[in-house]
C-alpha cells in the first residue's frame, strides 16, 4: 500500500484496522507456534501491522494538534467558516479544479506526431 494512500482520509480509523490485524496476527502466531517458520512469518506480520497501527495513530493525533493549532491562530469567522460542510466541499471542488489540470502530465507525442513535425518543418 503507498504510504500517501495509507495516510489519506482518517488515519485514526485506519490505525484501528491494522491494530486489529496485528492482534489477529498475533494470535495466529500464538495458534502456530509449534511450526517455527509459520510462527517467525506470523509473528512479523503482526509485528509489521501493529506497527503501521501505532504509526498511524500518533499521525492521527499529531494531525489533530496541528489543526487544532491552526485553527486557533484564525479569526472565529474563518473557523466556522472552515467547518461548514458546504464550505468544505466548495473549497474541495475549486482544490480539484485547480490542482487537477496541473497534476496531469501532458502525452509525450507519438513518433507519427515527431514524423509530422520534421516534414512540417521543411
Amino acid at each position: 500500500m503507498a504510504l500517501q494512500r495509507m495516510l489519506s482520509g482518517d488515519p485514526s480509523k485506519s490505525s484501528k484496522v491494522y491494530l486489529a490485524i496485528g492482534a489477529l496476527s498475533l494470535a495466529k502466531a500464538i495458534a502456530v507456534r509449534k511450526d517455527r517458520e509459520r510462527f517467525r512469518r506470523e509473528l512479523l506480520d503482526a509485528g509489521l501491522f501493529l506497527g503501521a497501527g501505532l504509526v498511524l495513530r500518533r499521525f492521527s493525533t499529531m494531525k489533530a494538534q496541528k489543526r487544532q493549532e491552526i485553527e486557533s491562530q484564525l479569526p472565529n469567522w474563518a473557523a466556522e467558516a472552515m467547518r461548514s460542510e458546504s464550505a468544505s466541499r466548495g473549497l474541495q471542488a475549486l482544490a480539484k479544479q485547480r490542482l487537477g489540470s496541473r497534476s496531469e502530465p501532458e502525452p509525450e507525442p507519438t513518433l507519427r506526431d515527431r514524423a509530422r513535425g520534421v516534414i512540417s518543418s521543411l
